[in-house]
């Protein structure tokens, strides 16, 4: 196996150019590293990828960190991990995506650093101990979703206006004549969870429609999505609870709410009109009538994380930068106007 002196020989320098010509700790005239590089690839000689990280500090390496419940990816997952690995192959970054389970964090084995330069982190909540740590050292963080307010000055952020989004939804409820609208929101430890509130509430409140506090619920953090929408319409159908539209958090949601419409002999849109604040679900199959939604742009938003983060990783004094990311409504069969 050839090693750094036979790369110096053959390329006629010393192996200190050949290590700067890998290191890049020091500059090497385009010629001398082109001449470098064939010699290397003749050679079939790759330095160690562990010891040059150890001399420049980088790895190279962007993290995703995803709570460890989301393992099964969504579209939406999808979407924005393509448009981060777009920026990522861009600027030569690996991505290393991260969904370990709490339950593995605190084993002594698994307490390490991360081998990354930087890290995004999706859905953030109010007391996100991911977030406290990464404002009180490095590596840089990005965050998909809006951080607690208390660190929203520290850290760069991308996330869609989802007040404006969640105000939309109901106010195009509400012009289809529904007044009474169930809203299945997020889990109440999700920052994005009281954005979407707000939407809500003032959608109702410049429609002059009081809120009322049994039609909007919020989810268990430890109840999966789809038993959320299913159980919730159960349970507040046998509570005598009226409704005549739902906002759902996911797909995920709108799947259990659709499923319990069919179990309870409702129709959707006729007795039902359903919306969900995701768009080309995975289940799309499933949705009879097809689900209105609304799309988040996900791709957008990994390819602002992913430029952000490297542009805080190659330049520590780069401003801190809030990003919006546009959204858009999409209108299917499975809400009607009420006559």
């Amino acid at each position: 196996m050839a090693n750094i002196d036979d790369v110096a020989r053959l390329s006629g320098v010393s192996k200190g150019t050949v290590s700067n010509v890998f290191t890049q700790n020091r500059r090497v005239r385009k010629e001398v590293a082109e001449r470098v590089l064939k010699a290397a690839q003749e050679l079939n000689f790759k330095p160690n990828y562990w010891a040059r990280t150890l001399s420049v500090k980088k790895t190279n390496i962007v993290g995703l960190s995803m709570p460890g419940e989301n393992t099964k990816f969504s579209k939406f997952h999808m979407s924005l991990i393509n448009g981060v690995l777009q920026v990522c192959y861009e600027h030569g970054y690996r991505l290393l995506i991260n969904t370990m389970s709490t339950a593995y964090q605190g084993q002594a084995k698994y307490m390490t650093t991360n081998p990354v330069d930087g890290e995004i982190f999706l859905d953030p909540e109010q007391d996100d101990t991911r977030l406290t740590q990464r404002t009180q050292s490095d590596p840089p963080a990005v965050v998909v979703g809006k951080p607690p307010e208390r660190l929203r000055a520290q850290l760069c952020y991308v996330d869609n206006d989802n007040e404006m989004t969640a105000e939309q939804v109901t106010q195009y409820l509400i012009r289809l004549g529904h007044r009474d609208i169930l809203f299945l929101n997020t889990s109440e430890e999700r920052t994005v969870s009281i954005d979407r509130q707000r939407g809500y509430e003032a959608a109702l409140g410049q429609a002059g429609i009081s809120v009322r506090p049994e039609l909007h619920v919020f989810k268990d953090a430890s109840v999966l999505s789809l038993d959320y929408g299913w159980e919730s319409m159960h349970r507040l159908i046998a509570q005598g609870v009226s409704f005549s539209a739902v906002v759902a958090d996911t797909d995920k949601v709108a799947l259990g709410v659709y499923r319990a419409a069919g179990e309870l002999g409702l129709s959707i849109p006729g007795d039902i009109s359903v919306f969900a604040f995701s768009d080309d679900s995975v289940f799309a199959p499933e949705f009879r009538p097809p689900l209105s939604g609304v799309s988040l742009n996900a791709e957008d938003l990994g390819r602002e994380a992913a430029a952000l983060l490297i542009r805080r990783i190659e330049d520590d004094s780069a401003p801190i930068v809030h990003q919006t990311i546009r959204s858009n409504l999409v209108v299917r069969e499975s809400c009607q106007r009420i006559p």
